[in-house]
């Protein structure tokens, strides 16, 4: 399944849980907080507001406060790391914008349980609707001034600028002068956003409309999250966009690879090559859907040196996938599962939630990459395939 957050009017982390509940993600008792969700319009649009009634005097805290507390939550280890990473992202952000070190950065706005219900009921809510991806919509960021524990600051705020200069989220001022994207949302999207851009092709199976806090005169107020099943060519209607390139610093090569993923490719390779004149060089290659052809090819003219492409249509076949999870030492990772006539012949573990939970654990990534493996082993025996 994908995902794709339309932030065309902002992001808060209230509007992602009301679309989260909106979607039947999330359940309204947060963590065991006092939380209110009711149905709402804004803009002529229906949508779900939602409010954490908090207690009113909430002390400052500093990330390791909130890491404490993070880890305290009753909820899976794996949607625990998450919320730690996104406030740390706060954190950074927020120590650039001060010029103070993280750990020493006292938070005000950002420490109130209603951003902590926020941030881990995000958490939640996503690890719930078990995307493969997340796209994210270039994010209205809005205009103006607002008040702050700070005094009075610009719009878009600078923890904001700070967290859009930290990750790939493209943000963009407007359309009206009020706040539309806060740091909390921000920080959110910039942890699970997988890719960024339009809607990409997908068959809707359901939205769910998160409400901002204020009606807007010019545009409904209002985030939506789209889930769907991507929706690939036909076996015989796939594209091959191929360049060769001799004058690129190779280190550059990994970004270019991901940043085709990202816009769509349903696989990014490369291949070393010698051209004329004994150069060493290489050949970039990227199996795309027509769809995204356009957003593949503008990937490989801006962040490769190459000015030419080739196009190759090509005919593809490929086998029914889905994503199981395995435990190991408490923690999920992801397996990849491919069938052939609907039996398992494939079951590989995912290796960036490998790194991810050895990082976590301590351990090597070898070993736990093969106690994956050995996990996820009983998914070919079930089925009689090996």
């Amino acid at each position: 399944m994908i995902g794709w957050v339309d932030a065309g009017s902002g992001v808060s982390g209230d509007m992602l849980l009301g679309a989260l509940i909106d979607l039947g993600a999330l359940d309204v008792t947060i963590l065991g907080y006092d939380v209110s969700a009711a149905a709402g319009t804004r803009g002529g649009l229906r949508g779900v507001a939602v409010t954490v009634n908090a207690p009113g005097d909430q002390p400052h805290r500093r990330l390791a406060d909130l890491l404490d507390l993070v880890d305290r939550m009753p909820v899976d280890a794996s949607v625990r790391e998450r919320a730690a990473a996104i406030f740390r992202r706060l954190a950074a952000a927020e120590a650039r914008v001060h010029g103070v070190a993280p750990e020493t950065v006292e938070f005000h706005e950002v420490g109130a349980v209603d951003t902590i219900v926020d941030i881990v009921g995000a958490c939640q809510g996503f690890a719930a609707l078990g995307l493969d991806r997340l796209h994210v919509s270039p994010i209205a960021l809005g205009g103006g001034q607002v008040s702050t524990m700070h005094g009075t600051v610009p719009v878009p705020g600078p923890a904001v600028l700070e967290l859009l200069a930290a990750s790939d989220l493209i943000g963009y001022g407007g359309p009206v002068d009020v706040e539309l994207a806060t740091p909390t949302g921000v920080a959110i999207l910039a942890e699970l956003a997988d890719a960024i851009g339009p809607l990409p092709p997908l068959s809707v199976t359901a939205t769910g409309v998160g409400l901002g806090g204020r009606d807007l005169a010019e545009q409904p107020n209002v985030l939506r999250i789209v889930v769907g099943a991507q929706a690939d060519a036909s076996d015989d209607d796939w594209l091959l966009l191929e360049a060769n390139v001799d004058d690129l610093d190779p280190r550059l090569w990994p970004g270019v690879l991901a940043r085709l993923l990202d816009a769509g490719a349903g696989d990014a390779w490369l291949t070393p090559i010698v051209m004329k004149k004994g150069r060493a060089a290489h050949t970039v290659s990227a199996l795309v859907a027509p769809a995204v052809a356009d957003a593949a090819a503008r990937v490989l003219f801006t962040e490769s040196s190459t000015i030419g492409i080739r196009t190759t249509r090509v005919g593809k076949r490929a086998l029914d996938r889905e994503w199981v999870a395995v435990a190991v030492d408490g923690h999920d990772i992801r397996v990849k599962v491919a069938r052939l006539d609907g039996r398992v012949v494939n079951a590989v573990p995912e290796y960036d939630d490998v790194a991810s939970v050895a990082v976590t654990t301590g351990r090597p990534v070898k070993a736990v990459l093969a106690a994956a493996a050995a996990a996820a082993a009983h998914l070919l025996d079930d089925t009689g395939a090996g």
